[in-house]
């Protein structure tokens, strides 16, 4: 078993009852705390997982951001990890980004497909291409320095997160969080994952309409940014 009871898993759940359940079957054997959000008329995926030990929160809101914002609203614990309801994140990475936090102070460790030692298997070339877009963005223009900006399997210090104020309900909030950790100097780094195949359910993500927002986000934030450190 292992014992990570300082740190609470915020799993956002979309209609995942063929995938969620392999999860948190994984996740029994680490001793940490589990919230899934979801919506209340998600009825499938809540029967397919009332026989966990799982605390559901019922979104208030839509969208992928919401349910990450709040499920951290509800988070007690010190540290907390961003986990995918599709079987894609490994757990067997949270102990070493845990470890990163507290040896190192880190604030956050962002998970990483594309450095040495990592990968995807869930990948395609359309979301490759835009990831290796955005990241380059990122760095260029904000001096991010992360090399997978559009992975959220992201370990944190729950106090730390609390100081970038998230506010995106969709998809931005993936480069939201290290956009707004740059800018609060935030200590961060990133951590070398492997992304599995999601084991079953369907992609929510429709990739050209979500990177037309996230591009936009981007560039508001840009400009912005430069508007108020004048």
């Amino acid at each position: 078993m292992n014992n990570i009871n300082n740190l609470t898993l915020v799993i956002p759940a979309k209609e995942e009852p063929q995938s969620l359940p392999g999860v948190l079957k994984e996740l029994s054997k680490y001793e940490c705390k589990k919230i899934i959000v979801l919506k209340n008329d998600d009825i499938e995926t809540i029967n397919a997982i009332k026989n966990y030990d799982v605390e559901i929160v019922y979104q208030t809101k839509k969208g992928y951001g919401n349910a990450i914002i709040e499920g951290i609203q509800k988070v007690n614990t010190r540290f907390l990890a961003i986990y995918y309801a599709d079987g894609s994140t490994d757990p067997k990475y949270l102990m070493p980004m845990l470890n990163l936090i507290k040896i190192n102070n880190y604030s956050i460790v962002f998970g990483s497909r594309y450095e040495k030692n990592a990968g995807s298997l869930d990948d395609d070339f359309i979301t490759r291409i835009g990831n290796f877009f955005f990241t380059t963005f990122g760095n260029i223009f904000f001096n991010l320095k992360i090399t997978d900006i559009l992975f959220t399997y992201i370990v944190c210090v729950k106090s730390d997160i609390n100081k970038l104020k998230l506010e995106s309900n969709n998809y931005n909030l993936c480069v939201e969080i290290p956009l707004k950790s740059k800018v609060k100097n935030l200590k961060y780094c990133s951590y070398p994952c492997i992304e599995r195949k999601r084991i079953g359910d369907q992609k929510k993500v429709k990739p050209f309409k979500v990177g037309f927002q996230i591009l936009t986000y981007m560039l508001k934030f840009f400009f912005l940014n430069i508007i108020n450190t004048k």
